[in-house]
């Protein structure tokens, strides 16, 4: 067990349980295999030789054609396990299929924006996923906006309370007093 932190401060830290290193460290990692605790050079269960820890390590290998990540069997380590088991892979009932890697791209004529978590925005008129710079109705070529600006343009849009009709068939808000009434001093 780690010697608990200084003299003047024995609740802060904690000395590297490591017999050769040995370091107090004010924000010790605690293993959860062992117990120990150790500096960040030996936190990793390999980097403290963990023995109760051994078999809680899982490795993965990631395919670089589908992106897909495989589960590493402990018994076959090394690069010539990996091929084997991105071979096995590509045999698979499901399969290798490198269209899973690619990202949905933005629908706009020639954006070539890839469409992310936080680099997505729908469109509550037409329901697109577009990228954000395209996420105003103009910049898509909405449907929606376009049938509004079709009936604005028809002169079959409604006007509000507050609003007068114009002779050519446009609004304009209603004056409540007369421009003429205000005297000019």
């Amino acid at each position: 067990m780690a010697r608990r932190g200084t003299e003047a401060f024995p609740d802060l830290g904690a000395h590297c349980d490591e017999p050769d290193c040995n370091q107090l460290d004010f924000l010790p990692f605690e293993c959860d295999g062992c117990g120990g605790f150790f500096c960040a050079a030996h936190r990793a269960y390999r980097d403290h030789g963990c023995a109760k820890a051994a078999d809680q390590g899982r490795t993965v290998v990631v395919c670089p054609d589908c992106g897909d990540a495989i589960e590493r069997a402990a018994a076959v380590p090394g690069p010539q396990g990996d091929r084997e088991i991105l071979d096995a892979h590509a045999r698979s009932r499901r399969g290798c299929d490198p269209a899973r890697k690619r990202k949905p791209q933005c629908p706009v004529r020639r954006c070539k924006e890839a469409l992310t978590f936080s680099n997505t925005s729908q469109c509550k008129g037409c329901g697109v996923k577009v990228c954000l710079k395209h996420r105003f109705p103009a910049d898509h070529s909405c449907a929606a906006a376009a049938a509004a600006v079709a009936r604005r343009a028809a002169g079959t849009a409604r006007c509000g309370r507050d609003v007068v009709q114009k002779k050519q068939g446009g609004c304009r808000p209603a004056l409540a007093v007369s421009a003429r009434s205000f005297k000019i001093c």
